[in-house]
């Protein structure tokens, strides 16, 4: 199914519908049920023409809707529009093939955030470094096993063997990121910090958080290749 994209300009009168504190706690009371205006009024502690004026905001930026009673046909009640929250999200990022992380030596961070792609999302993924060790980092090695995720001990490769043109490439560390000289796109930065800088357990339970959290935040806004 094809969703046409929000325009900056749509999104921007959402997120100031919002902007106000009486508009979002409509909006939060809106969520779990439907309203007349006369009754948020009264749950919300809010003068009835107050919350008309913030209604007609909320109204004229797609947010709520007013639909006539089947039962008092004289009464309105408000309805939240979910979609328009939906159009809060930044566009998604459409026709992604396959992802590869890069870091510096390949050996911890872009292993990890390959490993958990293909995890979450059950599609390819490749890492990659810009100057690999020869192997990977054994804490590395033990962070994976503790989250299940399988990494090959030697299993580095030099970015110039492992990126094509049509890749999604996600630099995991800074260097990384300013080394890739190339025009290579599309291409991300995640500003994850270097686990082999401080060597500890602890170290590299922090970027394997990190990388998680970031994947779980990336992975729905991507439209694999041949999605239509």
């Amino acid at each position: 199914m094809n969703v046409e994209p929000v325009s900056l300009a749509e999104r921007t009168r959402i997120h100031a519908a919002l902007g106000d504190p009486a508009r979002l706690a409509i909006v939060d009371a809106l969520t779990v049920g439907d309203a007349s205006p006369g009754e948020v009024a009264r749950d919300l502690g809010m003068p009835t023409n107050l919350v008309a004026h913030h209604v007609k905001v909320l109204t004229d930026a797609g947010l709520v809707v007013r639909t006539r009673s089947e039962g008092d046909r004289r009464r309105a009640y408000l309805r939240l529009q979910p979609a328009a929250l939906v159009a809060l999200a930044p566009p998604p990022l459409r026709d992604v093939g396959r992802v590869v992380f890069v870091c510096t030596h390949n050996s911890a961070r872009s292993q990890l955030a390959a490993a958990l792609w293909k995890r979450r999302t059950h599609r390819e993924a490749a890492s990659a470094g810009t100057r690999p060790a020869p192997r990977v980092h054994p804490r590395a090695i033990a962070v994976a096993h503790r989250h299940d995720l399988d990494l090959d001990p030697t299993g580095t490769a030099h970015v110039d063997d492992v990126v094509r043109q049509d890749d999604l490439v996600i630099a995991v560390c800074d260097n990384a990121h300013e080394e890739l000289t190339s025009p290579v796109r599309p291409r991300l930065h995640w500003s994850v910090p270097d686990p082999a800088r401080v060597d500890t357990d602890e170290a590299f339970e922090a970027a394997y958080a990190d990388l998680a959290d970031r994947v779980d935040r990336l992975a729905p806004t991507t439209t694999p290749r041949g999605t239509r």
